[in-house]
């Protein structure tokens, strides 16, 4: 079996792969203190849930724009699952191009959606992922990675809102009834899910014609579903999409050893 683990700066979605079947996904809470062991025995525990044999574990990949967690990560990995983890970053094979002036400076989470949404869907392609910040990323129909942009994420300007704004209330994000809301939870609720569905939809709209083409649009992250019931241009929504990355990018770099 193989652990994939994408490390954001608000969650980490990890799973279990057994042969190309992913056959276990959780999403935890990231925090930048966590020690190698406690982290261990919460994966270990994790497993055990799933009647999951940590023993079994044969390999680790690891994306994450956290960089003081890797050495806790790398350790965990060696410690509780005897196995020398696989870090996405410089090095790596990724079988995509990148056009970025400077490739370094794309994050890791990006590169891992970028590959598995080619894989899976072709392109040419938008990849909206809704994370710590929303992003968008360019893929052209040859497979190469063109670049994008990056948008506040939702979370963070939500508490952004109830932080700066005395009388502003912490409001549950679910789909709006309507647009012109009755009272103040309402009204947040509905300024912050059609105000992001706008957001994505003129991004998208500027984006296509620079791309050359009608492509696709693929959201992922973990608001990804609420938005894209807004959107008029997310034509799919892939929850899995960095950890089905992940375990591409394992078998190209095997192979390729």
């Amino acid at each position: 079996m193989i652990l994939v683990l994408d490390v954001g700066n608000t969650n980490i979605v990890l799973g279990v792969y057994r042969n190309r079947e992913l056959i276990a996904d959780w999403r935890i809470s990231t925090r930048r203190h966590w020690t190698a062991d406690e982290l261990g025995i919460l994966l270990k525990q994790l497993l055990a849930d799933r009647r999951l044999e940590p023993r079994e574990i044969k390999a680790a990949v690891i994306s994450s724009v956290v960089p003081p967690l890797n050495p806790t990560l790398e350790k965990a990995a060696r410690v509780y699952f005897n196995c020398e983890p696989m870090i996405v970053g410089p090095g790596i094979k990724t079988g995509m191009p990148i056009k970025y002036e400077n490739p370094r400076e794309v994050g890791a989470d990006r590169i891992v959606n970028a590959v598995a949404a080619f894989e899976e869907y072709g392109g040419p392609l938008i990849i909206v992922d809704f994370g710590t910040a929303t992003t968008f990323c360019a893929i052209s129909a040859r497979g190469e990675y063109l670049g994008g942009n990056i948008a506040p994420g939702i979370g963070i300007s939500c508490e952004a809102l109830f932080r700066q704004a005395a009388k502003l209330p912490r409001v549950e994000l679910v789909a709006p009834t309507t647009v012109i809301g009755r009272n103040t939870v309402q009204s947040m609720q509905a300024g912050i899910v059609f105000g992001y569905a706008g957001l994505v939809d003129a991004v998208v709209e500027r984006m296509r014609p620079e791309m050359g083409a009608n492509c696709m649009v693929l959201a992922t992250g973990g608001l990804a579903e609420l938005i894209a019931r807004e959107s008029k241009t997310i034509g799919k929504v892939d929850p899995l999409l960095t950890l089905k990355g992940l375990h591409i990018l394992y078998d190209r770099n095997q192979a390729a050893n």
